[in-house]
């Protein structure tokens, strides 16, 4: 079969990079791709958005299965588009992927469905936001912009001033655009982070196997937030009892919710958890596959990606076993300097080759293949992917990989996977 991926960042090559050891698949699309993804799948240069040209593209090459992988397309109705023109797609429809296209919608969820969630206030004008920061006079106070801002769109205010300039350049000087619509005021809560990914067809939910992300953009979680400097997994967190009582109290509840509420979640549910003294709580939603949190899951899995996509779409997810190495897996992104702010693009990438050879997996976020030669092409460039028996060992190799690349001004974290939290 011919199966198309919309995207082109890390998590999209992981994606193609997974499906193509699928002996079921023949060949794959990806629109638009990158350098990396550009040397397993033939790149298509169709902007995600563009739903009218990517379902005439499917059509006119006999495309039996597409992945729709970023949130902006699936909170648009890309699965919707593709679905109406009589095409498989893997995703949620429009009417699910809200989940993560407003942190509105998921709050007032959690509320209604008693899902353990931080305390929260919604606003849709900055006056109010701000006399509500005021009257509660609780710092750190976390400020979110309720639409989709590329992972960007949390701020987390020390002190009253700073929650003041968020909440005016989210709601008034628009710096994440229409996302900044309306903020979420939330409580701030305490404890180790846990990411874990599940499968899900609306009927039955199997989470993957759990990772840990690093947001901000400098050693020991110092620094702006981004979309992921880098992730490991297993988290040294997630116990049997963790994992059972996130399948009780979250993962399930969650799933019904959407149902009860008329909008039957089917795709990859992404559910960014806390540790609390009170217990795990939800911090957020993601539709899809995370970024980079794929990138060391999806190394894990041992059965053919290709066909829980399928058993997912035919709503038969509860047919299908799952099986996962025993293992672990840590990435670190390699970054242009100055993200997630202003940087530059079209450095030369020196030492992919000797990386890969040694055994580096390398998934391409930002890269472009000119002439044989790779250059930057985005914030986060590479994601450095290395397994091992633990996750010492594979930490280790990941930044042993890490050593034998370089482009001008490149940044990285120095401490994934290292945090004393996570004992």
């Amino acid at each position: 079969m011919k199966v198309l991926i919309i995207g082109g960042g890390g998590r999209e090559h992981a994606i193609a990079w997974k499906l193509n050891q699928s002996p079921k698949v023949d060949k794959i699309y990806c629109a638009p791709g990158n350098g990396g993804i550009a040397q397993i799948a033939e790149c298509v240069p169709i902007p995600v958005m563009e739903f009218d040209k990517l379902t005439s593209f499917a059509k006119e090459n006999g495309i039996g299965l597409t992945v729709v992988a970023p949130d902006d397309p699936l909170a648009a109705g890309a699965v919707d588009a593709f679905e109406a023109a009589g095409l498989r797609a893997f995703g949620p429809n429009k009417a699910a992927a809200v989940i993560e296209g407003s942190k509105a919608f998921s709050k007032d969820l959690m509320k209604k469905y008693r899902i353990p969630t931080a305390a929260y206030e919604i606003f849709d004008n900055s006056n109010d936001a701000i006399a509500y920061v005021k009257s509660q006079n609780q710092y750190p106070t976390v400020v979110k912009a309720d639409g989709l801002a590329l992972g960007k769109g949390v701020i987390i205010a020390k002190d009253f001033s700073e929650a003041e300039q968020a909440i005016h350049e989210i709601m008034d000087d628009k710096v994440f655009g229409a996302a900044g619509g309306k903020v979420v005021i939330e409580e701030f809560l305490t404890g180790p982070e846990i990411s874990v990914l599940a499968f899900t067809d609306g009927k039955t939910l199997k989470p993957m196997v759990s990772a840990q992300d690093h947001k901000r953009a400098y050693d020991n979680d110092q620094g702006p937030n981004t979309g992921g400097m880098g992730t490991f997994s297993p988290s040294r967190i997630y116990t049997e009892a963790v994992a059972e009582e996130c399948m009780e109290n979250i993962f399930l509840p969650t799933m019904r919710a959407m149902n009860a509420e008329g909008r039957p979640f089917k795709g990859v549910l992404y559910f960014g958890l806390m540790k609390t003294q009170e217990g795990v709580k939800v911090i957020e939603y993601n539709c899809r596959f995370g970024d980079p949190e794929t990138q060391v899951v999806l190394p894990r899995l041992k059965t053919d990606l290709f066909d829980i996509f399928n058993a997912v779409i035919d709503e038969q997810l509860s047919e299908i076993e799952i099986q996962w190495e025993d293992n672990a897996a840590v990435c670190v992104v390699l970054a242009s300097g100055g993200y997630p702010k202003k940087y530059e693009k079209g450095y030369p990438i020196q030492g992919t080759a000797q990386a890969e050879a040694a055994g580096a997996l390398l998934f391409h976020a930002g890269t472009e293949l000119k002439n044989d030669i790779l250059y930057t092409a985005g914030g986060r460039v590479l994601g450095v992917t290395a397994t091992g028996k633990d996750l010492n060992a594979a930490i280790a190799q990941a930044y042993r990989y890490v050593s034998m690349i370089s482009f001008q001004d490149m940044h990285y974290r120095k401490d994934i996977g290292i945090k004393k939290q996570e004992a």
